[in-house]
């Protein structure tokens, strides 16, 4: 059965008053599922090595350091860490890197890990937006280096440009990373002349106010990249910040526009990779909305998985 981890010291990090990355996200999504026939883990924790296929040891030993003992350390605009952040992050990485093991060895055919800090945002030496570590893209150097798969697809659906996941692949050969995001919006990056080194990044930029319709209508010929390119794993960064309800952009997406998604990289993952597929939750900032989506997203992979 779909294999779904998370852990309750994720709720650990926490974030200023107001601050729309809260503590109340992961709850809401595991209650959304608890309902559902799921194989249930906890995140073990992240390893240096792990963290260290895509970050440099300065980065984190300064991400180490900035850990505070009590309140807040502020390292951008929007980016803080608690006394508990450092190890939730960690733990996000173990988790993501769990998953890619527990498919790749058949204990699972899919797997979704709801964790935070998220971890797009991340580049090679610069934390932003939230996230500390580039937790899928670290799990796609994993697949490579540790299970020695040659080629990988990276999809991303969040609402903001996943620039942090760009910049860790943008050299990487064996990887496909595939984006859409709104646009104009923060971070300001993802436009389509930004190809990677081995034209391996498809951006699909979609201007406010899209809807599903738009985004199927845009995502297609990434979506036939994506089945040329063969996969044999599927990583997903799953933001639900697209939805309609969600106060940080302006796109006009709804639960079903999510299951649209989702079957569609699950068709990609049968067609090529044994039905292999890992989703790790990014952004989404609505509870009622990213719960709902949430659900939507990890039903599909239930329903998949159980030949559905």
């Amino acid at each position: 059965m779909t294999l779904f981890i998370t852990h309750p010291d994720a709720d650990l990090h926490e974030t200023p008053p107001g601050h729309p990355e809260q503590v109340a996200r992961l709850p809401a999504i595991r209650a959304a599922l608890d309902d559902m026939d799921l194989r249930r883990e906890e995140a073990p924790d992240g390893t240096d090595a792990q963290i260290l296929r895509c970050h440099p040891q300065a980065y984190l030993d300064a991400i180490t350091a900035a850990s505070p003992t009590e309140g807040w350390a502020q390292l951008d605009a929007d980016t803080y860490m608690s006394p508990g952040s450092l190890h939730a992050a960690r733990l996000a990485v173990g988790a993501a890197c769990r998953a890619v093991d527990a498919v790749l060895d058949e204990e699972a055919g899919n797997a979704f890990v709801a964790m935070r800090p998220p971890g797009h945002h991340a580049e090679t030496a610069k934390p932003m937006g939230f996230c500390l570590f580039g937790t899928v893209a670290i799990a796609a150097k994993h697949t490579l280096e540790v299970h020695g798969l040659s080629r990988v697809a990276v999809v991303d659906f969040d609402v903001h440009h996943g620039n942090g996941t760009q910049d860790l692949l943008w050299e990487e050969a064996r990887a496909l990373f595939v984006t859409s995001h709104q646009s104009p919006l923060w971070p300001g990056t993802g436009e389509r002349s930004e190809r990677g080194a081995h034209d391996n990044v498809i951006n699909v930029p979609l201007p406010p106010g899209s809807d599903g319709r738009t985004f199927r209508a845009k995502i297609a010929p990434a979506l036939e990249r994506l089945d040329a390119f063969a996969p044999e794993l599927v990583l997903v960064s799953a933001g639900f910040d697209a939805h309609r309800a969600d106060p940080l952009a302006q796109l006009e997406w709804v639960e079903e526009d999510f299951a649209w998604i989702t079957e569609r990289l699950c068709d990609l993952a049968d067609a090529h990779a044994g039905g292999r597929l890992v989703s790790c939750l990014e952004g989404g900032y609505d509870l009622e909305a990213l719960a709902a989506s949430a659900a939507a997203h990890v039903d599909v992979l239930r329903r998949r998985e159980n030949g559905g």
